[in-house]
């Protein structure tokens, strides 16, 4: 793991002109050349909007401070217009709580907040690191294999089946549909229309309707179907909604920590130094941890809509404005944090950062994402496995997940 990669990637966000740049093009984040454009915007327009895109007239907020001041004020900036900068038809639209405010969010969130609470993480420990255990001693030596899809994938994977209480033998099913729920249709691709999506889906909750007519039926039980079955703040929610949440709990249980641990291990490749502080103490894990999930930032963009006519650094918002925030932007604003577009895994003020957003909002998940890659981290180390990247990662399309589809590594035996 000690190999460091460099790669080149064109650029042209500086020759653009600032009124013309768009930051959400998805290809950008496929071939890894934002990070230019949001460093121009940090510095010449933080608030900076943009007139044309695929999405429509959007404002993009890119500083640490300013996306806080939207992410915690859901008065004036709400999310029941969506939570990503692409706008789904309404026949294909579905609710859920995050697109939600109050009292309904809460009620909606409370529900499910007991599954990643204290108690359930406790006893979530035991079963993760043998997981973990198992993972990695049935993982290739001495031959190339694809990190993502035999660890990455997998854990969350089945960490996600046992938060449904799904079948495990169907488990990939979820990794499925949460990949279909973030896709934006787009011709000549699999999900080529948003009708084909919304297809797709029907199955997801068509199954997930077997597993709920089974739970409430039943005994309540610490497992997602359950709580929102036996829940007054659930339990007669529309199809739609219910299939909304799902797709919200499914892809915010796989994203964050999927993408996390293929991020993790690339950076330590290409930071070797950290990775001998990590080794020399292992102590550092848990920074380690806030710093990969900095670092990665597995969810680029929230968006919100203005509520009220507002001013977000010294930009006159209007009512109904689609505003972006970068929170893959306000991680690398370096008046916040020292040093920013550097990996470091013992910084000061390591949690500072903003994957898991602010406010009402919050990243429900969290501690059980952090749970998972510390976890994981205390495993390799444990076993002194050296797992060496071979080659470029293969990055996905999205502006809203960023994230990985490949990541070939191979360990020595």
């Amino acid at each position: 793991m000690t190999r460091r990669l460099e790669y080149h990637r064109v650029d042209d966000s500086c020759v653009i002109p600032l009124s013309k740049l768009d930051v959400s093009e998805s290809k950008r984040f496929h071939d890894d050349t934002i990070w230019a454009c949001f460093e121009r915007l940090r510095k010449d327009d933080p608030v900076h909007y943009c007139q044309d895109s695929a999405h429509g007239p959007y404002w993009s907020v890119t500083k640490y401070r300013d996306i806080v001041a939207v992410d915690t004020n859901h008065h004036a900036f709400s999310s029941e217009q969506g939570v990503t900068i692409v706008d789904v038809p309404g026949k294909n639209w579905t609710q859920s709580f995050i697109k939600m405010g109050p009292p309904k969010h809460a009620e909606q969130r409370n529900t499910v907040s007991p599954i990643v609470g204290p108690e359930s993480l406790t006893k979530l420990e035991t079963l993760i690191r043998s997981r973990v255990r198992a993972i990695l001693d049935g993982l290739p030596r001495n031959e190339t294999f694809n990190w993502v899809d035999m660890v990455s994938i997998e854990l969350t994977t089945q960490m996600l089946a046992t938060l449904f209480d799904f079948p495990f033998e169907d488990r990939r099913l979820l990794t499925y549909w949460s990949d279909v729920a973030v896709t934006a249709p787009k011709a000549g691709h699999e999900i080529d229309s948003w009708d084909k999506r919304s297809t797709i889906l029907s199955e997801c909750l068509d199954y997930f309707n077997r597993l709920w007519n089974e739970r409430i039926n039943a005994e309540p039980r610490l497992d997602l179907i359950s709580l929102m079955a036996h829940s007054p703040a659930t339990r007669h929610m529309e199809p739609s909604e219910f299939l909304g949440n799902l797709i919200l709990l499914i892809v915010g249980g796989n994203d964050t920590t999927r993408n996390s641990i293929t991020g993790g291990l690339l950076f330590m490749s290409q930071y070797p130094s950290e990775l001998r502080k990590l080794t020399d103490n292992p102590k550092l894990i848990s920074s380690a941890v806030s710093e990969i999930i900095r670092y990665q930032t597995p969810i680029a963009h929230m968006r919100r809509t203005a509520a009220v006519d507002c001013i977000i650094g010294g930009k006159q918002i209007r009512k109904g404005d689609k505003v972006v925030m970068w929170y893959i932007s306000g991680n690398r604003d370096e008046e916040i944090i020292e040093n920013a577009k550097k990996f470091v895994i013992d910084r000061k003020n390591v949690r500072h950062h903003l994957s898991f957003g602010f406010g009402i909002h919050r990243c429900l998940g969290r501690h059980l994402a952090e749970l998972q890659l510390r976890v994981l981290w205390e495993e390799i180390l444990h076993a002194g496995l050296e797992i060496m990247v071979v080659g470029e990662p293969e990055r996905i399309a999205s502006n809203f997940v960023h994230g990985y589809s490949a990541l070939p590594v191979r360990i020595e035996a």
